[in-house]
């Protein structure tokens, strides 16, 4: 069945919008690693926009190779500190060994204090736009038909609700603030600035993930459960899957991709097969304990090292370290839990 907003709209809007960004830093002449950023980016929509293109043309293995040498070339220039910020976008510069604001960023502030005077409280109704369309197309409006297409991909309602919403949000913005769309682009390249290569890290540990489950991890980590831990042993069986939870999401970074390999290798065949644990119960506790390990891991950018790079924290791992105790504290409540309920 056909739609008007489709899975592939949406990469290639996104590809569009890094695009830009990497339009916007060539351009930057304040930025000393204009050309290699400007690079970066340019590779990171270069799979986004030209993906299709590449499959028709390459085919599907030569396709995946070259993605993988994006991901290489990426991992390389992150690798080696070749991604930077322009002066003029950023928000402050040197001098003297003073901290000041450039002119540029005094001007942008000036005129963003403007806007925040006139409009008040209302600034914040764009984002309050993204959440109302995004549930108001994927559960009244996802059948939503224009002449014999559906408005919205079938396949991906919630990712492609969201899309519209997102963009409803930008032109709600652009008519509340008086600015054109290009300037939400302009922002987001100080953002991503800003956030740098830990913006692409959940991606590329889902990415991750999925090696490790078509490795068979999951059934690795069995047969060495049933070597050195004895089936009956109840409660080790539970400390260990409640910390392999949590061990191995601080190593992918995402309780989902460690999730299915530690349910599969330990509550699976042990605790539910052999202990008659409540399944529900059991992997409900055993997603939190892996929410323990994305509390203690940069690995987990988007939750630990962007909110740092964001507010400019001197320690990028301050948030990490203030949650550490909260993070071990819910994780032997996970294991009390369990022991005590779940069978």
């Amino acid at each position: 069945m056909s739609s008007l907003v489709t899975i592939d709209f949406v990469f290639y809007l996104i590809g569009a919008i890094v695009m830009l960004i990497a339009a916007f830093n060539l351009r930057d002449r304040s930025n000393p690693k204009r050309f290699t950023t400007a690079i970066f980016w340019f590779l990171f929509a270069c799979p986004f926009l030209f993906g299709d293109v590449m499959l028709l043309v390459f085919g599907k293995n030569l396709t995946y190779q070259v993605t993988g040498v994006i991901v290489l070339l990426l991992s390389l220039i992150a690798g080696f500190n070749f991604l930077g910020a322009g002066k003029s976008e950023h928000a402050l510069a040197q001098n003297g060994g003073d901290e000041i604001q450039t002119q540029t960023e005094f001007r942008r502030a000036e005129k963003l204090e403007k806007i925040t005077a006139r409009i008040g409280n209302k600034i914040f109704l764009p984002a309050l736009v993204i959440p109302f369309v995004t549930i108001l197309f994927s559960l009244l409006l996802k059948d939503l038909k224009l002449g014999d297409s559906f408005v919205l991909d079938q396949k991906n309602i919630s990712l492609t609700a969201l899309c519209v919403a997102c963009v409803c949000a930008v032109f709600y913005a652009s008519v509340l603030t008086r600015e054109s769309p290009l300037g939400a682009v302009r922002e987001a390249r100080r953002l991503v600035d800003a956030i740098g290569w830990a913006l692409i890290l959940p991606q590329m540990l889902a990415m991750l993930g999925g090696v490790f489950v078509a490795a068979k991890t999951g059934q690795s980590i069995q047969d060495l459960v049933g070597q050195f831990i004895q089936a009956d042993s109840r409660l080790i069986l539970i400390i260990t899957y409640c910390c392999g939870m949590a061990g191995l999401t601080m190593l992918m970074g995402n309780a989902f991709a460690a999730f299915p390999i530690m349910t599969a290798g330990i509550a699976l065949p042990f605790l539910i097969n052999q202990h008659h644990a409540n399944p529900a119960a059991l992997v409900a506790i055993g997603m939190l304990s892996g929410y323990c390990g994305t509390l203690m891991t940069p690995m987990a950018a988007n939750f630990n090292i962007v909110p740092a790079a964001l507010l400019e924290l001197k320690d990028k791992y301050l948030v990490i370290k203030t949650q550490i105790p909260t993070a071990i504290a819910v994780l032997l409540c996970n294991i009390l839990l369990i022991h005590f309920f779940v069978f």
